[in-house]
């Protein structure tokens, strides 16, 4: 079952990097940066249900990050 919670992270946060990467999203979107920090925050927990400090550090800090954003851009919508 954790498997497939970690899978559901880590598409998020590839399809975030897809979308940017094709020019469908940016930093400032809503959307990217919810997606960022909704599969980052997951991958975070799995990661600390594991045991694994190295995947703790990095997605805390992808999460934490993705929440900056949020707060930074004022959780606004940037339609395309």
């Amino acid at each position: 079952m954790w498997q497939w919670i970690s899978l559901a992270g880590a598409l998020l946060i590839l399809g975030a990097y897809a979308l940017n990467q094709f020019g469908r999203a940016d930093r400032e979107d809503l959307f990217y940066n919810l997606m960022n920090l909704v599969g980052s925050g997951i991958l975070t927990v799995v990661a600390i249900r594991e045991v694994q400090a190295g995947f703790i550090l990095l997605e805390g800090a992808w999460a934490l990050l993705s929440l900056y954003a949020l707060i930074r851009f004022g959780f606004k919508f940037k339609p395309r």
